[in-house]
């Protein structure tokens, strides 16, 4: 018995060929061909798959109930076996104790399973809890044979049941409640209550109260279900929030006044039994079905409806074989699909979608005969049980064939949502729908179908066009376009192509027919899928066969508007352009900013529409390059219209002076416009641009050429100055203005020759033109340079001295001044070269004295072994070590002078007689070269050597001085050193 679950056997399934029958082939609902392979791996398991319990029972088992895994079974005569099917190895054997004549009834277990009643044939009740060993007896139920409970699903737990419904053989319904606890001293009995709240009747006679069962709707609406051998009935009622504890006392009563709603059926088995469906632990059953006299009522449960809980009730009758006097129906068991009949010797297997038999199985006589069948609602198994054999049957993947009733029954939805995870059995459904809506005339659901399946393409296009239904055959191209992978170019520029033509034909065929609205609609839709992102590769790739498309058809609005998309902004405005509607091609180029579209739509643009054109130029700024664009500018015309005229000179502007532009092209034409069209801002234009050739960015030469020929001196003056060309800018500048002139002479500040000539063109121009002496006069008093002796000349001989009297006066005070000046230097520089001679004099016979000790200053070592240098300052150095503290210290040019020196040192120490021929050499080339060559002689080496190393004392000269800021170890040789000292 440790292994009553633990360990089964498989027992022989048998499908009938009504099952297989039943399942539909595509052969069978006309479907065409489809793309998908239906190949099975393996051997698809039965939906019913009974497997028998390896248990065999000590006694006969009487009774047996499941729920919650709690599985009680009733053996013999007053033995109750319970085992947690959890935990299968540990049953649970209770004695019940009960009288002789007494036998078990029937056995009640609630959801949780933790509350067992077991009904006596003696009008008794027992009670036992889960939790304990000890059988009780509820006292107050004593004298009613129960037939039914409704248990409390809200309200119930392991302790107590809630308020619970009783149905007895005597047609009486009572309230009742089960308490696991002990309750007071008072009250030891478990059952809390027992009240009657109803009583139930068949021909006028009380009936036995077969089935109870109570379930919550939405606001506190609760609707109780009971049955008697014929008739089912129905109480709805509301109980107030927060009293489900009083029980359904209110419920009953709120329908005292009115005859219950029940259903009558004329037929009479003795009893009857009603199961439900649930989808989900702890929510509310969705369907029922009722075994009675004439068959299976079975339906929908629909808590909305106010008056009835039942709907879409169908009404199974029993086949042939079912015959109520000898081969009655004991139990009923529902499930999503299916209900299952238990007789005495088989199981049937009935589908609620179409009421066919589906499922037979057939029990072996050696286990006698079926006495019950029983769900499990949380496991969802369901067991069967004879005297001496215990059954459990697994429902698995009930809705595997759902989908292909659904569909002979054309609930396509409902077939579609139970083969979501089967490809092919979807496309076969998508067929049938799809022809299903072809055949009645709903073409646009039809090709919406069509397009899901993988039904060969060809086919279902010229059926529509053999049906001359273009929308739908639109709608099925749309469809198959959405579904297609970017990997099938070809496919997809079929289907884009044939789309395009479509579109065109329809929105053609409404132009003509004048429908306005759904003209405007189907060309929104058009453009919608030119414009699709998901087509914008096909579309940019195959744009010429487009373009065909919409030329051919005259579509010139939907041409611009596919250029736009496809970005041919180009193609855009040249139609604008060709159609004279200029401000939209400006409104096109300066929304995409292409720079190559406007160099090459300027020209035309210029023409006709010259100030948005340059303020679309001034908005794109550093973007364009003016250059570019000068063609544009110089497109005037024949009128020489102003405007254009004006708007060229306003970008010119903004290019030189708000983006500082050098080129200079652009700043040539802008002189030119100036010089043509705008002479006053010439001259202004020409002074701020630079007074120097480094700062100017136009052509001087082209600029002086222009003035020229204009006739503006005074801008010709300007640019004389810039080129540096005085004379010829005081030549011109005299004939407009001798200020001018004036301004013009002391420009070359450094050149006091040409400043002087200047000035005296300036005199002798207003002497000899103007004839003015004090404007000569002035002259002589704005330049410095020039003397009353330099302008005399340029008078005539009539001119009397009086005008220059003063003029006179002054230059000889300046002479006899300038005189002084001069014997003073004089003076000076010889008292200057006489303190001169007699230094060098004294020099020449200063001398010092060495002491024999004196040490060199560098070395510390004995001065007078090799030769030195004594300075005036003290220190003395032998000749090397000067060398050495000196040479670190020059520049390189006296370093490679040194060294240079050094070398022809060199060469001058060989043999007494090399040198003394040398020096004869020497001599002869001096009497015959003079003093240039006296330099190459050694003492003349010498000498130059010291001027280099002892011009001054290593110790107390600049050399010292300038050395103060550089450090003692040169940086190169830092880490060197570093290293050194580690």
């Amino acid at each position: 018995m440790a292994s009553i679950l633990d360990e089964y056997e498989d027992s022989q399934n048998i499908r009938q060929s009504s099952q297989q029958h039943s399942r539909l082939s595509p052969a069978n609902i006309g479907i065409t061909h489809s793309g998908f392979v239906n190949v099975r791996l393996e051997e698809e398991k039965p939906i019913f798959n009974k497997q028998r319990i390896d248990f065999t029972p000590p006694e006969k088992i009487n009774h047996l109930c499941v729920c919650n895994n709690q599985l009680c079974m009733s053996l013999g005569k007053d033995t109750l076996l319970r085992i947690d099917l959890a935990k299968p190895d540990q049953p649970n054997q209770t004695e019940l104790g009960r009288k002789e004549d007494s036998k078990v009834h029937k056995l009640f277990l609630d959801p949780t399973g933790s509350h067992l009643l077991i009904s006596l044939s003696t009008r008794e009740c027992l009670y036992l809890n889960r939790n304990t060993q000890k059988v009780r007896s509820l006292s107050r139920w004593r004298g009613h044979l129960i037939e039914s409970v409704g248990w409390n699903k809200l309200l119930g737990n392991e302790t107590s049941t809630g308020p619970i419904l009783v149905g007895i053989s005597q047609g009486i319904i009572f309230e009742a409640e089960i308490s696991a606890n002990e309750g007071s001293l008072f009250n030891t009995n478990p059952d809390q209550y027992f009240r009657q709240v109803h009583s139930l009747e068949e021909d006028g006679k009380p009936a036995p109260v077969c089935c109870l069962e109570i379930e919550r709707g939405l606001e506190n609406k609760y609707f109780i279900i009971a049955t008697t051998r014929k008739r089912l009935f129905q109480f709805v009622g509301k109980v107030p929030e927060g009293s489900e504890q009083q029980g359904f006392s209110s419920i009953f009563n709120q329908n005292q006044d009115l005859l219950p709603s029940f259903q009558e059926f004329p037929a009479n088995m003795g009893y009857s039994e009603i199961t439900f469906y649930t989808s989900k632990l702890r929510t509310s059953p969705k369907a029922f079905a009722w075994m009675m006299g004439n068959g299976v009522l079975y339906g929908q449960l629909d808590y909305v409806r106010p008056d009835s809980l039942l709907s879409d009730v169908q009404v199974w009758e029993y086949t042939s074989d079912i015959d109520l006097s000898l081969n009655r129906p004991i139990s009923i068991v529902l499930t999503q699909f299916h209900f299952l009949l238990l007789l005495h010797d088989r199981v049937k297997a009935i589908c609620t979608l179409n009421g066919q038999v589906v499922y037979e199985d057939v029990f072996p006589d050696k286990f006698g005969t079926l006495k019950r069948m029983i769900k499990d609602p949380v496991g969802g198994l369901v067991w069967i049980y004879t005297e001496r054999a215990v059954f459990r049957y697994h429902i698995q993947r009930e809705a595997r064939d759902v989908w292909q009733m659904y569909m002979s029954m054309n609930k396509f939805d409902l077939a579609k949502e139970y083969c979501r995870d089967r490809p092919e059995c979807m496309d076969m459904v998508l067929a049938k729908e799809a022809e299903h809506c072809f055949q009645n005339k709903r073409y646009l659901e039809s090709a919406k179908c069509y397009a899901l399946t993988q039904n060969y393409f060809e086919e279902i296009a010229l059926k529509f066009i053999e049906a001359k239904q273009e929308d739908a055959l639109k709608e099925f191209l749309l469809k198959k376009l959405n579904n297609l992978k970017q990997s099938e170019r070809t496919q997809i520029t079929l289907l884009v192509t044939w789309l395009a033509e479509l579109y065109l034909n329809r929105l053609g065929q409404l132009e003509s027919d004048g429908n306005s609205l759904i003209f405007q609609e189907t060309r929104t839709e058009f453009r919608q899928f030119m414009s699709s992102s998901k087509h914008k590769e096909c579309l940019f790739n195959n744009r010429s066969t487009i373009y065909d498309l919409l030329a051919s058809h005259g579509n010139v609005d939907d041409m611009v508007y596919f250029s736009v998309v496809m970005q041919d902004y180009e193609r855009v405005v040249s139609h604008y352009c060709q159609h004279d509607n200029y401000s939209d091609a400006l409104e096109v180029l300066a929304k995409h900013c292409d720079e190559k579209l406007f160099y090459k739509f300027s020209p035309v643009l210029m023409q006709h529409i010259p100030k948005n054109v340059v303020d679309a130029w001034i908005q794109m700024g550093n973007r364009l390059d003016p250059k570019k664009l000068i063609p544009a500018l110089m497109n005037y015309s024949q009128m020489g219209s102003t405007q254009q005229i004006s708007e060229t000179i306003r970008y010119m502007e903004f290019c030189v002076y708000e983006l500082n532009v050098t080129e200079e092209a652009i700043h040539n034409y802008l002189l030119s416009l100036y010089a043509k069209y705008k002479p006053d801002s010439l001259l202004w234009y020409l002074e701020q641009a630079g007074t120097h050739a480094s700062e100017i960015h136009y052509d001087l030469k082209y600029a002086l050429r222009l003035c020229a020929e204009h006739g503006y001196l005074q801008a010709c003056v300007l640019v004389y100055r810039i080129m540096e060309l005085y004379e010829e800018a005081v030549d011109l500048a005299l004939q407009v203005d001798v200020d001018l002139a004036k301004s013009c002479a002391d420009l070359p500040e450094d050149d006091e020759e040409m400043r002087k000539k200047l000035w005296l063109k300036i005199a002798r121009h207003v002497v000899q033109e103007e004839k003015d002496v004090k404007k000569a006069m002035n002259c002589l008093s704005s330049c410095d340079l020039l003397k009353i002796e330099d302008i005399l000349p340029f008078f005539p001989d009539f001119v009397t001295i009086d005008h220059f009297k003063e003029a006179i006066c002054s230059s000889l005070e300046e002479y006899n001044q300038h005189i002084e000046e001069l014997k003073q230097e004089m003076e000076e520089a010889t008292e200057s070269a006489k303190r001169i001679r007699e230094d060098i004099q004294e020099m020449r016979n200063k001398y010092g004295v060495v002491d024999s000790q004196e040490k060199c200053a560098a070395c510390d070592f004995p001065l007078l072994n090799r030769p030195f240098y004594l300075f005036l300052c003290g220190h003395m150095f032998h000749y090397d070590c000067l060398f050495q503290e000196v040479t670190p210290h020059l520049s390189s040019y006296k370093q490679s002078r040194l060294e240079d020196l050094q070398k022809k040192l060199a060469s001058t120490a060989q043999s007494s007689k090399s040198r003394h021929r040398t020096a004869q050499k020497e001599e002869g080339d001096s009497s015959s070269l003079g003093k240039g060559s006296a330099g190459t002689t050694r003492e003349q080496i010498i000498s130059d050597i010291d001027d280099i190393i002892a011009s001054e004392c290593a110790y107390c000269g600049e050399l010292m001085i300038k050395s103060i800021d550089k450090p003692f170890i040169d940086p190169q040789k830092f880490e060197e050193e570093k290293s050194s000292w580690l």
